[in-house]
């Protein structure tokens, strides 16, 4: 989603009145302290210092994202209440709000959480990540489990949206059709049209390193929950993966991914018939990626893309036995 474009910028006073409305007063603005997470979906954010030393960011929201907004909150909300840890939901209004209007414009509120950067030449090789990247969905799939049956109804379909993807990129780079459609016999062999009989699962959506505010030794916080949502229960496990191995294919068979992997078999919680199309779903998964190249008319990348899922596909059989698949699944 594109940002939206934003004239001006709140002043002082505005983010001050703003910040009342949760019964915080502002101390101090801390426009120099970084914030994790895309900005893409918030028009202006900034993070703030009350009077007791305590630390928020305040993003405004566009209204065409109101409502999508307001379901993640009372989703989170709703996960902290479980007491999934590793979360930060939304701070709510002495009405019991948790997205405010202040003159016609769109405000919320959540404690600050601090980081440390993560090394983006070396993280996809620390074992350690692995298991604490597989805990916290563990502990998602139990503490998700008795979300409103609203939740529900709109499961996600990956297939649906690959068919569209596979239609429009004739729109976007004609050159590349056929490729794309070798790409699609891979995935319609037995992927697709076993996919909708595969179990569904309430997942984060977009679940990688990058959306996670990390110590020294594990997870403090996941954030960026625009996609949560239902759907097929490998979701997140094949995208954070697709993302660890993006940044080095080598990656792929390297020890976070297989700890990680490790860790979510003995949990027991995916079925073993998802587990068999792991490598697939990465491939699907990625046409997201591939997408967005195409739209932003970005040649490197798309390269980069396709070379990446000719790699998954050649690969199949050497993953899913450094996986162990073969001999566990």
């Amino acid at each position: 989603m594109n940002r939206p474009p934003n004239k001006k910028r709140p002043s002082q006073e505005t983010l001050r009145a703003v910040a009342n409305l949760w019964q915080i007063n502002l101390k101090k603005l801390h426009k120099e302290i970084p914030i994790q997470g895309s900005p893409e979906r918030s028009l202006f954010r900034v993070v703030l210092e009350n009077d007791e030393d305590n630390y928020f960011v305040l993003e405004q929201i566009p209204e065409y994202f109101l409502e999508r907004k307001k379901t993640i909150a009372a989703t989170l909300d709703i996960l902290s209440r479980n007491n999934l840890a590793r979360i930060q939901p939304y701070l709510a209004n002495e009405q019991g709000e948790f997205i405010v209007s202040y003159q016609n414009i769109f405000w919320q509120i959540a404690p600050f959480v601090p980081g440390v950067a993560l090394d983006r030449r070396n993280y996809m090789y620390e074992k350690w990540r692995g298991p604490a990247l597989a805990q916290f969905l563990i502990e998602l799939r139990s503490k998700a489990k008795n979300l409103p049956s609203g939740y529900a109804v709109n499961v996600f379909s990956l297939k649906d949206y690959i068919y569209k993807l596979i239609h429009e990129i004739n729109l976007y780079n004609k050159d590349i059709l056929a490729e794309i459609q070798a790409v699609a016999v891979f995935l319609e062999k037995d992927f697709l049209p076993s996919y909708e009989k595969l179990p569904v699962a309430f997942c984060h959506g977009d679940y990688h390193p990058l959306n996670i505010i990390w110590s020294d030794n594990g997870i403090k916080c996941v954030i960026d929950w625009e996609f949560c949502g239902w759907k097929s229960e490998l979701y997140d496990v094949a995208l954070l993966i697709g993302c660890v191995g993006v940044e080095d294919p080598q990656a792929l068979t390297g020890d976070l991914v297989k700890s990680f992997i490790s860790d979510m078999k003995e949990a027991n919680i995916i079925s073993k018939t998802s587990w068999q199309y792991l490598v697939e779903f990465i491939v699907a998964l990625r046409f997201a990626w591939l997408a967005e190249w195409l739209r932003q008319k970005d040649e490197e990348m798309i390269q980069l893309e396709l070379d990446y899922i000719r790699l998954l596909i050649g690969n199949k059989n050497g993953l899913e036995n450094a996986w162990s698949f073969r001999d566990k699944a």
